[in-house]
Order: structure tokens, then sequence, then C-alpha cells
């Protein structure tokens, strides 16, 4: 669970470095994807916290809904990923959030500093693949150590 944590860590950090550093502004489906890292990374540690007082049921049922969580994650970046090639659609909504403002003046300044992302064009492509496809393999690899972590022997993990 340690390593789940440190490896969801490393990863959602890089999501806010490309966005706070870089300026890569996230659409919808990106920001979706980090909710498995928001409800995850807290899990893991009660999970190793659990195993470390020998609460091996417990470690075990959250590491499994930690798992459970990335499979989700994984669909999100399989679906952004595959509209961003063209293979289906992305959502309809996919875009920027709805300004919010006092007046009509305010709206149309607001807009014309407002930057919409479209979900289903990749801002960005690192050895060929998108943040949503980075995001795939690292939920996938957080899928396969939750669950060998949930069901594995403790002497074997």
């Amino acid at each position: 669970s340690a390593g789940v944590f440190l490896v969801g860590l490393g990863s959602i950090a890089s999501a806010w470095g490309f966005q706070l550093i870089g300026g890569y502004v996230p659409c919808s489906m990106c920001l979706a994807q980090r909710v498995p890292y928001y409800v995850g990374l807290p899990l893991a540690l009660v999970a190793f916290l659990a195993a470390r007082r020998g609460w091996a049921g417990l470690s075990r049922l959250v590491l499994a809904a930690i798992a459970l969580l990335f499979v989700y994650g994984a669909g999100l970046g399989i679906w952004q990923a595959g509209a961003e090639w063209g293979f289906w659609l992305g959502p309809n909504d996919c875009g920027g959030g709805a300004p919010v403002a006092a007046s009509a003046s305010a709206l149309l300044q607001q807009l014309d500093h407002t930057r919409v992302v479209n979900c289903s064009v990749a801002s960005l492509r690192i050895f060929g693949l998108s943040f949503a496809g980075w995001n795939v393999l690292v939920s996938a690899a957080l899928v396969l150590a939750s669950a060998a972590a949930a069901w594995l022997p403790a002497r074997t993990r």
C-alpha cells in the first residue's frame, strides 16, 4: 500500500505540475480522472496503517476498493484516449465550465480570457501517449499493485 500511495502521489503531482507550472489546462475528463487519486491516496494510507496495526482484513478490503477505484480511472482514461485518437466520440459536454459573472459586460470580459479545452484533442503527447494514455498505464499499474497486495498472502507481499 505504501508503493500504491507513492506511485499515485507521483502521478497526481505530475498532473498538477503540468497544470500549474506547464500551463496545461485540464478538461472535464482530465479532472474526472483525478478523482480516483483524490479518494485512493487517503485510502492507501488507511490500508498501510491498518496493515501496520495488524488489521490485515481491513487492509485487504481497502486495497480491493482502491483497485476498483483505479479500474474506474483507467476506464475514463481509455475513453478519453480513444476519443483523442478518433476511435469514438468523447462526452458531449466536454470543454470548459460555464463562466459565472455578475453582469453581461463582466461575462463578455470573462469569455475573452476563458480557455476551453476539448477532451477529444490531446494537448501534449509524451512518447506517443497523451495525459489520458499515461493515466491508463499508471492506473493499470495501481490496479495490479492494489489487487496483488489485497489478495497475496502477507509473506509474499
